[in-house]
């Protein structure tokens, strides 16, 4: 199989929204690498952002960086041109690394959720708590707890076109010639323990940390705390909400076309709003990211 025809997702009345659709996207992943590469670098060099807060940030902007990378070039190429194609080396990486990516994220969110709990929670007990140890155990199990999927190895029919944007595990096993009754089943229990699993912890913790903000007597330091966490949580909804459309539907749901939209989401919109919502609307984030600027700027010059 040399080549693999993708992105047959654009409907005849649709094709003319083809070049907007094109330049949004392309708008958003520029924000996407910018914003995502502007926290990993300012969280590394900066002193003060070496807090276990910063840590997990920057550990969940690698993969959202590194998820966009792996789609959105080939998306754009397919929206430009006419022929959409993808090459088997670019269908084996979107293949294996969208997923494997994909449940990293979904591991480090929870972690994340975990921290902010911690510190609303216990703030006396937050660094001991949350010491250098732990934190690096908890980043490497997000790591390692990867999502593998044997859809490659299925046999595929010679009628090899996508009706999708890209190449993803539940759309791809429609294009198999044998039952897929194993790896529909395989795709399930993955699903359950890297998408409900970590929702239902990001649901439980928030809601402590709900609590906690409820207990705060300045009615000025609960307003910001509820925007902090409404912001976050709102990120974390869109995510987890079209992801599980996605894997958890019926594969012959009448929702099909819906869902090659709702994968745009997950796809492109959140990596691109996890730096907007986590971190660039923090003044001590902008602070250290203008002094890292100043820091390369006089090194150009000098």
């Amino acid at each position: 199989m040399s080549t693999l025809l993708c992105l047959e997702s654009i409907r005849g009345e649709l094709r003319g929204f083809q070049k907007i659709l094109f330049l949004v996207i392309l708008i958003l992943y520029l924000l996407t690498i910018f914003g995502n590469t502007a926290i990993i670098l300012v969280c590394r060099l900066e002193p003060k952002l070496h807090t276990p807060k910063y840590f997990f940030l920057s550990h969940l902007s690698f993969p959202d960086l590194c998820f966009t990378r792996s789609v959105s070039p080939q998306l754009l190429v397919n929206l430009w041109y006419p022929m959409k194609i993808i090459t088997y080396g670019g269908f084996v990486v979107q293949l294996y690394v969208s997923p494997a990516l994909g449940s990293t994220e979904c591991v480090l969110r929870s972690v994340i959720s975990y921290d902010h709990y911690v510190a609303a929670c216990h703030p006396l007990h937050y660094t001991v708590l949350m010491n250098p140890h732990l934190c690096m155990t908890l980043a490497s199990m997000a790591w390692f707890s990867r999502m593998a999927t044997l859809t490659l190895q299925l046999p595929f029919c010679a009628y090899r076109q996508i009706d999708h944007f890209f190449c993803e595990v539940p759309v791809l096993k429609k294009l198999a010639c044998v039952d897929t009754t194993f790896n529909e089943a395989e795709l399930f229990v993955a699903s359950i323990l890297f998408l409900i699993v970590p929702v239902s912890s990001i649901l439980v913790s928030y809601g402590y940390t709900a609590q906690a903000v409820l207990r705060i007597k300045s009615a000025t330091g609960r307003q910001k705390a509820f925007g902090t966490c409404s912001s976050h949580l709102m990120v974390v909804i869109i995510f987890y909400a079209t992801i599980n459309f996605m894997y958890l539907h019926p594969a012959k749901s009448r929702f099909k076309d819906q869902g090659k939209f709702v994968s745009l989401f997950y796809t492109v919109v959140t990596p691109m709003l996890t730096p907007l919502i986590y971190t660039l609307r923090n003044k001590e984030v902008k602070g250290a990211l203008k002094k890292v600027l100043k820091k390369v700027l006089q090194i150009n010059i000098t």
